[in-house]
C-alpha cells in the first residue's frame, strides 16, 4: 500500500512541478499560485512516506517522476488546445 501511495505522491508532485513550469512560462499567475499550494502538499506527502522506503517503494518513487512530467506536459497541451488555460 505505501508503494502505491509513494508512487501517487511522487507522480502528483512532479506533475504539479511540471505544470508550474508551464504556467509560469505562460504568465498564468493565479493558476501558478494555486498550483504552488498543491506542490507544497505533495511535497509533504513525499517527505512523510520516503524516509523508510523499501526497495519496491524506491522503485515506485523513481517511476512516478517520469510518468508525472510526461502527463503534465500532455494535460497542459490538451487543455491549452481547448482554451481551458487561456
Amino acid at each position: 500500500m505505501s508503494a502505491a501511495l509513494l508512487f501517487a505522491s511522487t507522480f502528483a508532485l512532479v506533475f504539479c512541478l511540471g505544470l508550474q513550469s508551464l504556467l509560469v512560462r505562460d504568465d498564468r499567475r493565479l493558476l501558478a499560485c494555486g498550483n504552488s499550494l498543491l506542490i507544497g502538499a505533495c511535497n509533504l506527502a513525499v517527505l512523510k512516506l520516503a524516509p523508510d522506503a523499501s526497495a519496491v517503494e524506491i522503485i515506485a518513487y523513481l517511476v512516478g517522476g517520469p510518468i508525472g512530467i510526461v502527463s503534465a506536459m500532455s494535460v497542459f497541451s490538451w487543455a491549452s488546445r481547448r482554451r481551458w488555460l487561456r
